[in-house]
C-alpha cells in the first residue's frame, strides 16, 4: 500500500487591478498492490536468504582474517572489553593437532591419524 499526498496551486493576477485569483488543489492517492502469482514472492525470499547467507559468510571470513592478522602482529583484544569475544574462537591449526603428529610433507594429508 502506498499513500501519496499532493498539492497543486497557483496565484493569478488578472488584467484589472482589483482582481486576484488563487487556485488550489489538495488531495491524496492511495494505491494497493496485490501479487497475482506467489512464485515471484517466493523467488524474492530465496534471493534474500542467499544474500543474507553470503553477507554472514563475508562477515565471518573478514572477522577471522582480521583476528589472525592481529595475532600475527602480536596483538590481541583486551579480555575484559565489550568486543573481547570476537577473536576468542580464532586459534592456530597447530594448537588443534595432537602433540605427536608430524607436520612433514609426507604426513600432511593424514594430520589427525596416528
Amino acid at each position: 500500500m502506498t499513500f501519496s499526498p499532493f498539492y497543486m496551486g497557483n496565484d493569478t493576477s488578472p488584467y484589472d487591478d482589483e482582481g486576484y485569483v488563487i487556485s488550489e488543489n489538495w488531495g491524496f492517492q492511495i494505491n494497493f498492490s496485490v501479487p497475482l502469482d506467489k512464485r515471484g514472492l517466493e523467488q524474492c525470499r530465496q534471493i534474500a536468504k542467499r544474500q543474507e547467507e553470503k553477507m554472514r559468510l563475508d562477515y565471518e571470513l573478514v572477522r577471522a582474517l582480521k583476528c589472525a592478522e592481529l595475532m600475527q602482529k602480536g596483538f590481541t583484544i583486551r579480555p575484559q572489553t565489550r568486543v573481547a569475544h570476537m577473536c576468542q574462537d580464532i586459534v592456530p591449526i597447530q594448537s588443534l593437532l595432537p602433540k605427536d603428529v608430524s607436520t612433514t610433507k609426507t604426513n600432511r594429508f593424514n594430520l589427525f591419524k596416528r
